[in-house]
């Protein structure tokens, strides 16, 4: 279950993004443009075909979102949703079952001023993730989500040289224009038990 909480109010080393390692980011799969604030026509049309088109082949919808970080078993990543990566992953879902979105349902995508950022995190307990934190550091300059939200209570999905495993995972919003779209960012993430991550992200490559 998520826990939601107003922003203002480790057993993992740091992942370096790098498209050569990270096997299942979509580096080459989205056109090369910084993140799209206000999409035209053209734009919303075109991700919307490409996700119609991964869905009627049954690729799963949430490829479209931009994946950072590791591949590796029980190893920090996450993806990154924008209007251009949801238009398409909305599409794919609604095309795995034969349907096209509405008008108003493309509008409420568009509506939505903010990135979402998903890290994924693991670690020993249940409750490890509680009161965890994400930051975007661009320059001299931190930049903190409108909102945090985190699972509350890890969701156990194995074993570690005899130790449990949980996975959580960890959600920060950050409105559009208080982020530069076309720079680069160094994500930086706490998890609620103590440590940090990093992960390096370049918005002029996201779309």
């Amino acid at each position: 279950m998520l826990h939601h909480v107003n922003a203002e109010s480790h057993f993992f080393m740091p992942v370096r993004l790098t498209c050569a390692t990270v096997a299942l980011m979509v580096c080459s799969a989205l056109p090369a443009m910084a993140i799209l604030e206000n999409p035209d026509r053209g734009q919303v049309e075109e991700a919307l075909s490409r996700g119609k088109e991964s869905g009627r082949k049954h690729h799963p919808p949430n490829e479209w979102y931009w994946h950072f970080g590791s591949t590796k078993p029980f190893e920090s990543h996450g993806f990154l949703v924008t209007k251009i990566s949801a238009l398409a992953v909305l599409s794919g879902h609604f095309a795995l079952r034969g349907e096209e979105p509405t008008a108003q349902d493309i509008q409420r995508v568009l509506g939505e001023d903010v990135l979402q950022v998903v890290v994924k995190v693991f670690g020993h307990s249940p409750g490890f993730a509680h009161d965890s934190y994400l930051l975007i550091q661009q320059g001299n300059r931190l930049v903190k989500p409108d909102h945090i939200r985190f699972d509350a209570r890890a969701q156990a999905v194995g074993e570690h040289q005899g130790r449990p495993i949980f996975r959580a995972k960890i959600i920060g919003v950050f409105p559009y224009h208080s982020i530069d779209l076309e720079g680069r960012s160094t994500l930086l993430v706490f998890p609620g038990s103590g440590g940090e991550m990093t992960f390096e992200l370049d918005f002029s490559a996201i779309p």
